[in-house]
């Protein structure tokens, strides 16, 4: 079963199982969107739209990709306005637009060396100048780490049958140095759907586009 197809036939059956609160991720980078008076962003991987409602309920605009079609028409029925683009984050852009932000949340661990390469350059390129873009993504200091079968340094596949990378800093400034990197910083992110969860810990990286 290819990496899509898995995500797929899971959602069919977890459906909103993340429930409706945003990401603590996706708070912050509001207010950073906010403070930087960003109004238009992307959202690759932006499932049923979770963490989209935040940025439309402070006026910034919001255009998605998502791979599975039971997610898109979730995001119809409580997001009714978003424009959503069916299809992976692999096969960036869809079309030419440029974009003052894109927000990532939980998704370029998921993807192989090579795609994450192509994924980040393919975000870079679709920012203004200026623009900002923010990933937050699972860190090599969560307790998941090192658990699975070893695929590669920091990547393993989980019982679940995810493929997981774990990021560290020198795998952060290895794979966004070239592409704006300002800072990075780990949180501990909350499972909000699962209050016994303890919390994941995740790595947020802001990267700048040149002037």
């Amino acid at each position: 079963m290819q990496q899509d197809e898995f995500w797929e036939s899971s959602y069919v059956e977890k459906q909103t199982m993340w429930g409706f609160e945003p990401s603590d991720s996706a708070i912050a980078a509001k207010d950073f969107f906010k403070k930087e008076k960003i109004r238009d962003i992307l959202i690759p991987g932006i499932g049923y739209g979770r963490n989209a409602k935040i940025f439309l309920d402070n006026g910034i605009h919001v255009d998605g990709i998502e791979i599975s079609k039971t997610a898109i028409d979730l995001a119809k029925i409580h997001n009714r306005n978003i424009p959503i683009y069916y299809g992976s984050v692999t096969d960036m852009p869809f079309d030419g637009k440029i974009y003052d932000g894109i927000y990532c949340h939980a998704l370029i661990h998921l993807l192989n060396k090579r795609e994450r390469k192509k994924f980040i350059k393919d975000c870079y390129t679709q920012l203004r100048p200026g623009g900002w873009m923010i990933f937050s993504t699972i860190s090599k200091n969560d307790s998941m780490y090192g658990k699975g079968k070893p695929l590669s340094k920091n990547r393993f596949l989980m019982t679940s049958g995810a493929k997981l990378f774990f990021y560290d800093a020198e795998s952060v400034r290895r794979e966004f140095g070239a592409y704006g990197l300002a800072d990075f910083s780990e949180i501990d992110e909350p499972v909000k759907f699962s209050k016994n969860s303890p919390p994941l810990k995740f790595t947020v990286v802001k990267c700048q586009k040149h002037f």
